[in-house]
């Protein structure tokens, strides 16, 4: 047994084998002792079956299971056989549920349940009696729940978890609490899910047993389900090393293999996912488990089919192979992957051009349960769409679309925290892209508009809540602070901070995943119709960019007019955005030599007058002089755009969509509603003296609460910012592309996480982020951007001013009076920073993101 739990599976069957040897080898006179040795035999051999299960598939494990059960016949004492009895049950229902066979395998976890209560109640009932029964709940619900059975599931998971925590069996109550995740993952409740996996990790850390590595997986698995499929696969990616290092062929790395090609997939890396497919599809042909084996080899024909969409040529043999495999499929056992194969099979019928062919195929697609999973609902949505684009019915294909939009936003509307709302944009990709396809064909600038307003940014439609207090989130980002200040305090005496290093990053890793479950939003806001952002825009002009494969469009709403415009490549303006960005980089410095500076300011403008004639130029006889909104799309989302010569000194405000900018402008026109305005000025450590001059800004304002040194700790700063009207943070910034709400600003204590500042009751109407790259944004699938700037306005606040690149002190410092003081006139935001701007443009990338009212 403990060759086995340390994964040395090769010695422990080998020892095993050599017990069973001996045991059969010893044949007592004495009654008594032959029924020891007969129980001893039992149970050295049944737990041989189970391991020999682990290595070479279930058959060889039932086998011998068989062999076991013809034993425990002659066991004479009736609570000894059943004990025995619902032990080896129980190894035999665990065979046939890994196998895929969960009906049988519910059989059979119901004779074990039946033997282990009759020991139960035959008996006190000591925790070595109780253990058995609730792993076998524990498996009977993890069966119910793979064949849909919510209700018995629930209940049956439920008693485990209540049996082995009246027993004080927490390791078992947590194995039962995380098969309660399965199940709400099975319902679609995905934040519920992660809540259970964090409290079932908690408890084994608790008491010092190690996470299974099933955990990990599953919480990778809800992840995805939410589309957050680059930290799924970080997930994965931190088990495999150690599954891999253990002897012999496991079935636990052949499972975290699969779930690491559909996070492989999903993210378009096709190399990877048919590699991690190809291995998990290997080693489960050895196990012996069907269901594996197909789900293996469907993500290796979504690879194929994916590659031949993306190349336009299909050959015939590709839809035969996939209709080939999902006819072979048993049924029902089966039917999810069969229908998911038959779909793919359409797709390419319908590339190759034989639309009848393509119908048939899908009319042997069932339609979709309650249960049937958000990615698998949006393919058939996309197949039905494909398909009467094909046959000329653009209308009746952006009625699919539309359908399965509102499909998606019932997933979206469970989800707990910003991240989660963010990522499920992700399953209706392609949906979204072939609606802007399609209605970008039919030229309709009108049509263009709502359907991009429908389909993007999607999470800024939501409400922000009052803050919902979590003391456990809050617990661990306080202890990621103190150890940021213990690691500088030990580099600061020159003692080793490796542990320290370490424990932060745990602690990080823990705070990141409470995060993804603990934020609360609130109803989402209608989609913006054009007649109201018409009338709100007054004598602005409103300009929306979308792109469709490598073509660049933009939508400009004017007074009642409303425009498309076709702007060339999307891929040269993400490029010339790129190279504008690094440029500014370079430039930032404050004390470049001359030389230098002339020849990085010289790049800066030509990639900035690239920029301006392929995205503003085109537009200047629909727009004029008028201030803008600019709604970017993918890469855009980086142009500093009071860089761009045609738009010096104009005022813009930047958003994620016009639906967002709607609800901050109407906020905005409202700032004098708030019972107190306050002014908060904040100096982080460390900064040169020129940017950390909130004295000189505060000299622009009657009142202003200035905070600096051991005064601008984070819980100080937090309750100033609560409610203020205005807020300027000047402190080091970090963006975290890879976790934006963990983006941070440095405070005299530690880091002031975007996580905190969004859970404040009112974030402030207007903050001023006097920090580098603090406006930059990952932008998920779905146009959906998030970071530091970006969750402020999902949370609140109307105005967010910040830069995009990094900006030099003295350049910061001077750009940040320029504001304070035409802010302090009246200026509205928009306007003072457009006149900040334009005084030194190159050196001044900031943008204004929200309304650029308030």
């Amino acid at each position: 047994m403990d060759a086995s739990c340390s994964g040395r599976h090769r010695e422990a069957v080998r020892l095993l084998r050599r017990g069973s040897a001996l045991a059969n080898s010893i044949d007592p006179a004495d009654p008594d002792t032959r029924a020891e040795w007969l129980v001893t035999r039992i149970r050295l051999l049944s737990t041989l079956a189970a391991l020999t299960a682990e290595a070479t598939g279930p058959t060889a494990g039932l086998a011998g299971l068989a062999q076991v059960r013809q034993l425990v016949e002659h066991v004479v004492d009736p609570l000894e056989r059943a004990e025995l009895w619902a032990s080896v049950e129980h190894n035999r229902g665990l065979l046939l549920f890994n196998a895929g066979f969960f009906e049988d395998a519910l059989l059979v976890f119901d004779s074990a349940l039946e033997h282990g209560e009759r020991r139960l109640a035959a008996g006190d009932p000591v925790p070595a009696l109780v253990e058995p029964v609730v792993k076998t709940l524990w498996s009977k619900g993890a069966a119910h729940t793979r064949l849909g059975a919510i209700g018995p599931a629930r209940q049956v998971l439920t008693r485990a978890v209540t049996l082995a925590t009246e027993h004080g069996l927490l390791s078992r109550a947590a194995d039962a609490s995380h098969a309660l995740g399965l199940l709400d993952l099975r319902i679609g409740d995905v934040p519920a899910a992660l809540r259970r996996y964090e409290h079932s990790e908690r408890s084994y850390r608790e008491q010092d047993f190690d996470v299974p590595v099933l955990l990990n997986m599953h919480r990778a698995q809800a992840l995805m389900a939410a589309g957050l499929v680059d930290e799924a696969g970080s997930q994965l990616d931190g088990a495999l090393p150690a599954l891999r290092a253990e002897r012999g062929i496991t079935r636990n790395l052949a499972d975290v293999e699969l779930y690491r090609a559909v996070a492989a997939y999903m993210t378009g890396d096709l190399a990877l996912a048919r590699e991690m497919a190809s291995s998990a599809r290997r080693r489960m042909r050895r196990w012996g488990c069907e269901t594996c084996v197909a789900n293996a080899t469907l993500i290796g024909l979504r690879v194929d089919t994916v590659r031949a969409l993306r190349s336009g040529r299909v050959h015939r043999s590709l839809p035969t192979r996939v209709l080939a495999f999902a006819d072979r499929l048993p049924a029902p056992r089966l039917a999810e992957q069969a229908a998911q194969a038959r779909m793919l099979a359409a797709r390419l019928e319908i590339r190759r051009g034989d639309v009848d062919a393509a119908a048939g195929v899908l009319e042997r697609v069932p339609r979709p349960g309650k249960l049937t999973p958000i990615d698998q609902r949006m393919l058939r949505r996309l197949c039905r769409a494909e398909l009467a684009a094909a046959r000329g019915g653009r209308a009746a294909a952006l009625t699919e679309i539309r359908a399965g939009l509102v499909d998606l936003d019932h997933v979206r509307n469970r989800m707990g925290g910003l991240e989660l709302l963010s990522g499920t944009a992700l399953h209706g990709r392609e949906l979204t892209e072939l609606a802007v396809h399609l209605v970008l064909d039919g030229g309709n600038a009108r049509q263009l508009f709502s359907w991009l307003e429908r389909t993007r940014a999607q999470t800024y439609r939501y409400e922000p809540l009052t803050r919902v207090d979590d003391p456990e989130l809050a617990e661990r980002i306080a202890e990621v602070r103190g150890l940021v200040q213990s690691i500088h305090q030990a580099e600061h005496h020159g003692h080793p901070t490796a542990a320290l290093r370490s424990r932060h990053a745990e602690r990080l890793r823990e705070a990141n995943r409470l995060g993804w479950h603990t934020g609360r939003w609130g109803r989402p806001r209608p989609v913006a119709g054009l007649a109201e952002v018409m009338a709100q825009l007054g004598d602005r002009a409103l300009v929306s960019y979308a792109s469709s494969e490598d073509s660049l469009v933009a939508v400009v709403v004017v007074d009642s007019g409303v425009r498309l415009v076709r702007l060339g490549s999307a891929g040269a303006a993400a490029e010339s955005a790129r190279m504008l960005n690094a440029d500014l980089n370079a430039l930032a410095p404050d004390h470049l030599p001359d030389a230098l500076v002339r020849v990085m300011t010289a790049s800066a403008r030509k990639q900035a007058d690239r920029l301006d004639a392929q995205l503003v130029r085109p537009l200047a006889e629909l727009i004029g002089g008028r201030e803008l909104v600019v709604v970017p799309t993918g890469a855009l989302y980086a142009v500093p755009w009071g860089v761009l010569p045609t738009l010096h000194a104009r005022p813009a405000v930047v958003a994620p969509s016009a639906t967002a900018w709607l609800a901050a402008d109407r906020a905005g026109s409202h700032a004098g509603e708030r019972a107190e305005e306050r002014t908060v000025l904040v100096r982080g450590p460390g900064l040169p003296a020129a940017v950390g001059e909130i004295d000189k800004l505060g000299a622009h304002y009657s009142t202003a609460t200035l905070m600096s040194g051991g005064g601008a700790a984070v819980a100080e700063v937090l309750s100033a910012l609560d409610g203020a009207e205005i807020a300027h943070l000047a402190a080091h910034g970090v963006h975290e592309p890879e976790n934006a709400l963990f983006s941070r600003l440095e405070l005299s204590d530690g880091p002031l996480y975007a996580h905190e500042i969004t859970g404040l009751a009112k974030p402030p109407r207007h903050v001023v982020l006097a920090a580098c790259e603090l406006a930059l944004n990952r932008i998920r699938p779905g146009d959906e951007p998030l970071g530091f700037a970006s969750a402020l306005l999902a949370s609140g606040a109307q105005t967010v001013i910040a830069p995009l690149s990094r900006v030099g002190d003295q350049a910061c410092a001077a750009a940040m009076d320029d504001y304070h003081r035409r802010l302090a006139a009246g200026a509205r935001p928009a306007v003072a920073l457009a006149d900040a701007i334009a005084v030194d443009p190159m050196r001044r990338p900031f943008v204004c993101l929200g309304s650029g009212r308030g």
